[in-house]
Parts: C-alpha cells; sequence; structure tokens
C-alpha cells in the first residue's frame, strides 16, 4: 500500500522547503511531505552557493525575479532573526572599471531604484575607496543593505520548522517514476510508493526531468553550469571587506566573478560559469554520459552554444588558466595575485534553455494537471525563498483548490 499525501513536495532544497513551509502555514490541515533523494537536505544548489542575501538590484522591474527577491530578502531577515540565524550586512559594491561600463552601471542603478533596493547609491571614487580601500574604479553602486549568509543553516531551519509544523521529511527518497490516475498522482520512489493528490516540483538540477515524469513537456531543459572558486589566503583576506562586484555582462545571466565575504569565515574569488559534463558534476573529471548526451542532443544546447561561443571558451580558458582567473579579478582589486588564491570549492547552477537556446533569465513556475512546476530559480533563489515559498502556496490554493 503507498503512504497518500495530500500534497507532495519533491526536493529538500531551500526553495522546496520554503514551499513546504508556507504549505504548512498556510494550510495546517493538510498531510503534507517532501521527497529529497539525498540523505541530508539542501545538498546541492542551497549547499555550493556564496551565502548572498541579494536586494534586488539586477533584475528587470516588474520581473518575478525583481519581485520576489525584495520580498524574500524582508522574509529571510525576518525568519533568521526569530530563529536565531546568523546573518551579516556587509554592504556590496558593484564597481564600473572603465568609462565603457557607466552606461550599464546607470541601467542597474534605475533598476534598482524601480524595485525599492533600500539605500542604493551611485558612488564616487573617493566614497569608495573608504568603502574598499583596495578596489579601483571610475564609479560604483553601493547597495549597503545586502548581506551575507550560510543558506546551509537557513535551509536546516526551515527543515526543522516544517518537521515541527507536523510535514513529513522523507531523505535517501528518490523519484523513479510518476504515474497518473483521475484523483491521484503515485511517485515510484526507491523507499516505496507515494500516492499523493497534488505535487510541487523542486527538484532543481532535476526539475525538468520530474516535469517530464509528470507528463508535461516543459519546452527547457536544465544545462548545468558549474561555477568554480578560489579561497583568498588568510594574510590577504584584508583587501576585501565586504562584497565587491563588477558590471555584468547584460546579455549573459551570470554576475561575472566577485570576492564574497563569507558567513562562516574567509573570502571567495569567484565563481566562472562552464558548461558540468553532470548535473552534479562538482569536479571537472565528473561525467555522467547519459546526463552529457540529453544535454548534446537538446536542440538549444547547440543554438546556446552558437550564440555564447565566445564568450564560453573565455570562461574555460579561465577556469583552466589561473592566472586568467587572477586578471579579471585584478580589474577590482589590482594588489591580488596569482599566490593570494587557493583552490576553493565549487557549485553547478541548474539553467534552464529553450529551444531556441535562450537562457532562461527570470523564474519559470509552470502548472500541469494537479501539479505545479518550478523549472528556472536560480539565484536569487535562495533569497526570495520564502516569497517563491508564499508565491507557490497561494498557486496551489487557487488550483488544487486546497481548503484551509
Amino acid at each position: 500500500m503507498a503512504t497518500t499525501y495530500d500534497v507532495t513536495v519533491v526536493g529538500g532544497g531551500i526553495v522546496g522547503l520554503a514551499v513546504a513551509l508556507q504549505l504548512a502555514s498556510s494550510y495546517p490541515r493538510l498531510k503534507l511531505a517532501v521527497v529529497e533523494k539525498e540523505a541530508e537536505l539542501a545538498s546541492h544548489q542551497t549547499g555550493h552557493n556564496s551565502g548572498v542575501i541579494h536586494s534586488g538590484i539586477y533584475y528587470r522591474p516588474g520581473s518575478q525575479k525583481a519581485q520576489l527577491c525584495v520580498a524574500g530578502a524582508r522574509l529571510l531577515k525576518d525568519f533568521c532573526d526569530q530563529h536565531g540565524v546568523k546573518y551579516e550586512l556587509t554592504g556590496k559594491v558593484i564597481v564600473a572599471t572603465t568609462e565603457a561600463e557607466l552606461p550599464a552601471l546607470e541601467t542597474l542603478y534605475q533598476r534598482g531604484a524601480a524595485n525599492g533596493v533600500e539605500g542604493l547609491q551611485m558612488i564616487g571614487v573617493e566614497r569608495l575607496r573608504e568603502l574598499e580601500p583596495h578596489t579601483r574604479g571610475v564609479k560604483a553602486l553601493h547597495a549597503p543593505k545586502t548581506g551575507i549568509i550560510d543558506f546551509s543553516k537557513v535551509a536546516q531551519a526551515y527543515g526543522a520548522e516544517v518537521r515541527q509544523q507536523g510535514v513529513e521529511v522523507l531523505t535517501r527518497t528518490k523519484v523513479l517514476a510518476i504515474r497518473r490516475s483521475d484523483n491521484s498522482l503515485r511517485l515510484e520512489t526507491t523507499q516505496g510508493d507515494i500516492s499523493t493528490a497534488y505535487l510541487i516540483n523542486c527538484a532543481g538540477l532535476y526539475s525538468d526531468a520530474v516535469a517530464r515524469m509528470a507528463g508535461l513537456r516543459p519546452g527547457v531543459r536544465i544545462i548545468p553550469f558549474r561555477g568554480e572558486y578560489y579561497k583568498m589566503v588568510p594574510a590577504r583576506e584584508h583587501l576585501v571587506k565586504g562584497l565587491i562586484y563588477p558590471v555584468p555582462n547584460p546579455k549573459f545571466p551570470f554576475l561575472g566573478v566577485h570576492f564574497t565575504r563569507m558567513m562562516r569565515g574567509g573570502v571567495e574569488a569567484g565563481p566562472n560559469a562552464v558548461l558540468a559534463y553532470a548535473r552534479q558534476g562538482y569536479r571537472k573529471t565528473d561525467i555522467h554520459l547519459g546526463e552529457l548526451a540529453g544535454t548534446v542532443a537538446f536542440r538549444g544546447f547547440w543554438a546556446m552554444a552558437a550564440k555564447y561561443w565566445k564568450t564560453g571558451m573565455g570562461e574555460v580558458y579561465r577556469s583552466l588558466i589561473k592566472s586568467s582567473f587572477t586578471h579579471s579579478l585584478q580589474k577590482l582589486v589590482p594588489e591580488v595575485q596569482s599566490q593570494d588564491l587557493a583552490a576553493g570549492g565549487s557549485g553547478v547552477r541548474a539553467q534552464a534553455v529553450d529551444r531556441k537556446g535562450t537562457l532562461l533569465d527570470d523564474f519559470s513556475i509552470v502548472e500541469s494537471e494537479r501539479a505545479i512546476h518550478v523549472l528556472n530559480a536560480p539565484s536569487p533563489a535562495a533569497t526570495a525563498s520564502l516569497a517563491i515559498g508564499r508565491h507557490i502556496a497561494g498557486l496551489a490554493g487557487q488550483s488544487f483548490g486546497l481548503a484551509r
């Protein structure tokens, strides 16, 4: 006999846990479950990101990213204050290093202002040197309310809260197939069958695969991009006071290599963005032949490659040649030398790409029969997690006819 639930959330990362938390708060009579294939919650994107509480500068006004990031940052800080999760508002500068970058910096300022980013200011060279004495630029944006946090600890707090509210959290439970009947879905998992009236897919790196299991033709594929970091050696950490970012390439949905002071201590430098040969490909040598074949068989991959091959080759070169990585960092902090950088960790970004090769920039949340699918939730999804959860709980209430 299959265990039966009203709503099952697939994926125990920070977004899936936030969805479960908001569902449990809004609909306390529901029988809810979170299923996670790993032994621990938040083992992938949540546990491998840069730990920044984003303020909402980069995102097109009116987009889901803009709306949910700004609201989510407030909800996140409130949650952390109430549950004793530490964070620090270090502030952040986005630095134009040449006059040619000033129009893009002005666009970011206009976006941030339109999105209601608190305290955002355009600053000159003197103020920049007060904030970051070792940084060089012609102008910068200062976002004083940007902060740092350990999102793994946030996810642990979410997990503790959802369990307290009666949600069953099932780890080591990988979804293998989904069967539909008239009034339920049956999840075949490594721990036996689960029957659920409704499904919310927050599977991150495998969100498109789960969507296809559920009978949806999502029109996008997750292409994994590995982001690699260096760590500043302790003797040189003084070169960075808070968060130092470049002006990003507006045609590429990545923020460029930057400096991040970490909540757990130390300073990270990175990440780049290179194609991973496995969806959990945290090392250069990690290859999953089946997943790689799926990537290269997708026509959108080749359309993407045709658009971004030059940028992609630059990222690969920077991945392989430490001096190239260092040179990118020196544009922001000229004193940094290769010997100041020690090998760091890496993360894998689940980037949705459509058949035309477009890298989806905004969040993508799609409804299907008895299911809601989070098909694209890259940064700032961790910052926005509670707002995303609240949004999806609202969608579920309407689409599934949930009773409070």
